[in-house]
């Protein structure tokens, strides 16, 4: 088997590899992160035996199913995140959702992770809803997480992380509490892991998840998409939301100058109220 470095790889292979990750995803790897496709490529070329990615084309064009390209488009996706990420934003996502419970009493409030990678994200937001509802046992709202990586969902639903994951953001406290030792690694409850639901959904092609939300978090997302995909996804995202619902991002992420969908929340610093477009439209029908 070879277990050498890649070998010189010609720049039309690597045009090639990017351009199937846009076909598929809609994400585009910027020029000046071009050397993460050999980075991100090398296990894969060493467990076809393959020495360069021009060997790799070459493989994809004899292939005779797809699941070498799934392969290929799944190890360039960027799956960076940690347990309670920009804690301070998870915070104020469970203010919002403290207000909207006291203003909306009778109504299960909904929430959507979406690009959740191996959830962390939803996992921390449930974590942080509980003990602020009032533990385990507590009511949240209905948490849908979202990711188009099936191995990053299949990693998700089972709640199994490592050492080195689990102490990125997660405090001992809550370690103990919500997660157990698994062999080295180590698992989340059970009673967690059903808190969300996650689901396969490609952001740039895929319907949303049906039925309106309260919160969406799409959080360092959006910079992988160009212009005309960055729109689509933010039409997308607002027929998700309820009208005045909320849309959070990464921080550096907006939707100035890309949506008019959405405006600066006056109530939420850094967050995004979807436009109540709802009289306009009874207007029209009228």
């Amino acid at each position: 088997m070879y277990q050498g470095p890649i070998s010189t790889t010609s720049s039309s292979a690597m045009n090639m590899i990017a351009a199937l990750l846009e076909q598929r995803t809609g994400q585009q790897l910027a020029a000046n992160r071009a050397w993460r496709i050999e980075t991100a490529l090398k296990p894969l070329l060493r467990q076809h035996n393959l020495e360069t990615l021009d060997d790799l084309i070459a493989a994809l064009v004899v292939a005779r199913t797809g699941e070498l390209a799934d392969m290929v488009v799944d190890a360039l996706l960027n799956q960076e995140t940690s347990f309670f990420r920009d804690a301070a934003v998870l915070d104020a996502v469970s203010d919002a959702v403290h207000d909207m419970r006291s203003e909306s009493p009778h109504r299960r409030l909904r929430i959507w992770s979406a690009g959740c990678a191996t959830g962390q994200e939803p996992l921390s937001l449930a974590i942080l809803l509980s003990e602020r509802g009032g533990g385990k046992t507590a009511v949240l709202p209905e948490i849908v997480a979202t990711d188009v990586s099936p191995t990053a969902l299949a990693r998700a639903r089972a709640g199994k992380y490592s050492q080195f994951e689990i102490q990125r953001g997660l405090s001992v406290r809550r370690m103990i509490s919500w997660f157990e030792s698994a062999g080295g690694d180590w698992a989340a409850s059970p009673e967690l892991v059903r808190k969300v639901h996650f689901r396969q959904q490609n952001l740039a092609s895929d319907v949303p998840p049906a039925g309106k939300f309260d919160v969406v978090l799409c959080r360092n997302v959006m910079l992988y998409f160009n212009g005309e995909v960055r729109r689509q996804v933010f039409d997308r995202l607002y027929e998700a939301l309820r009208p005045g619902g909320l849309l959070v991002m990464g921080a550096g992420e907006t939707v100035i100058g890309q949506t008019e969908h959405f405006v600066p929340s006056d109530r939420y610093r850094g967050f995004y109220n979807s436009v109540d477009r709802s009289a306009d439209r009874a207007r029209a029908a009228g």
